[in-house]
């Protein structure tokens, strides 16, 4: 016996846990909601390009729909970012559950693309107020020591979701239809509701200590922090229109939505594991040069796939092109953090994700009219040439680990 007295905060029962078990918990919190909201994004963004194909929609209208997924992003990452070192995540995760649980909604009820524009738009709404947020958290909720490994486990549960979610699309589609896949979506999102009252007493509360605002004016002058900017944006053009145009090309040599969704699948099955050994990566060799050799898998992935209509050499394809592409976005995620003044790590974050929700928005739209005054074949090699370009472009601007 060790003779503390036995009050109701020391007994085995109703010991408070310790930090390291609260810091757990708040990062699986993070991690579980992660997982809802992207799941439902990719399957979304799946089944509302398949739907409006099958509709008769041209190219440049698909490209319009990818494009309105992240209209709202761009607009919003910014300031979602700078609220949540103000006023903590529990009220903006709430905005984004909400938004995500009726966004598939429309497409149930409406075959028009107008409504699929709003549903893309109301998914943009979503993801504007989970990623920065989550984002953020988990870098808040991370000492430095753990900063690589949580940073790489969020990136992970994002590949997963990019392996689930054009399954669960894919599979929807052809064993029901594309309307009742947009409900499976719908419920996907809504257990969202049940994480969120579970989770909402360990979640961080407001810091109102934080900066209130940030300035537009008051941009990083870092040259390194705007070639990462201008890094991240790339590897988000590149996996968005990868992603985007290979249910479009699949549809055009008469591929199934199964198939379509394997193709897209084993992209997100690389980009996981290349995500589990990205720490070790990071310790054993220099940032630049581990983007560098993204750049240029991602290019080889670009060029493999208009010279190919067979599904398991897509697939070979698509892992390739994740082996690359899936590195990128998670390395420059810690590096804008790392970089990033006490209390203002939101505001960095929301200026990267308004860079590349930029691209987002234009890449799809700007793809859309190559696509369809060139064929769906331009848009592979045009941005083969750019991987590549971005690969040179990042080894000539190499420096040593910091």
């Amino acid at each position: 016996m060790s003779g503390r007295p036995n009050t109701p905060y020391t007994s085995a029962f109703f010991a408070p846990p310790s930090r390291a078990l609260l810091t757990t918990v708040q990062i699986a919190v993070a991690l579980s909601l992660t997982f809802i909201a992207f799941t439902a994004l990719n399957a979304g963004r799946v089944v509302l390009t398949l739907y409006a194909l099958t509709l008769g929609a041209p190219a440049s209208s698909v490209g319009v729909l990818g494009g309105m997924f992240y209209i709202f992003p761009l607009l919003l990452s910014w300031p979602i970012g700078a609220l949540s070192d103000r006023i903590g995540p529990r009220r903006l995760l709430t905005v984004g559950a909400v938004a995500g649980t009726g966004a598939l909604l429309l497409p149930y009820f409406v075959r028009d693309m107008g409504a699929f524009y709003a549903s893309a738009a109301l998914c943009g709404l979503s993801i504007a107020f989970y990623h920065v947020t989550l984002q953020n958290l988990v870098g808040v909720l991370s000492t430095p020591q753990q900063r690589a490994r949580n940073f790489s486990n969020f990136s992970l549960v994002g590949a997963t979701t990019s392996f689930v979610g054009p399954l669960i699309a894919g599979f929807s589609i052809d064993h029901y239809s594309h309307a009742i896949a947009a409900l499976v979506i719908v419920a996907i999102s809504a257990t969202a509701f049940v994480v969120l009252p579970l989770g909402w007493r360990f979640l961080p509360k407001p810091r109102r200590s934080a900066p209130k605002a940030a300035a537009p004016s008051n941009m990083p002058s870092n040259p390194a922090i705007w070639r990462m900017l201008t890094a991240s944006a790339m590897v988000q053009l590149g996996t968005d229109l990868f992603q985007f145009y290979i249910p479009i090309y699949g549809h055009t040599i008469g591929m199934s939505a199964s198939a379509i969704g394997w193709v897209l699948a084993s992209f997100a099955a690389a980009a996981f594991v290349v995500r589990i050994f990205l720490p070790r990566l990071i310790r054993q060799a220099q940032p630049d040069r581990v983007l560098m050799y993204a750049f240029y898998a991602g290019a080889i992935g670009f060029v493999m796939v208009p010279l190919f209509q067979h599904q398991a050499v897509l697939m070979l394809a698509a892992f390739m092109f994740g082996l690359g592409m899936g590195c990128g976005t998670p390395l420059t995620v810690m590096l804008m953090f790392d970089r990033s003044s006490e209390g203002r790590s939101g505001r960095t974050l929301g200026i990267r994700l308004t860079t590349t929700n930029a691209v987002r928005v234009l890449g799809p739209m700007v793809f859309g009219a190559v696509g369809t005054a060139f064929g769906v074949p331009s848009v592979f090699w045009i941005n083969a040439v750019l991987m590549a370009a971005q690969g040179y472009w990042t080894k000539r601007n190499a420096r040593k680990p910091e």
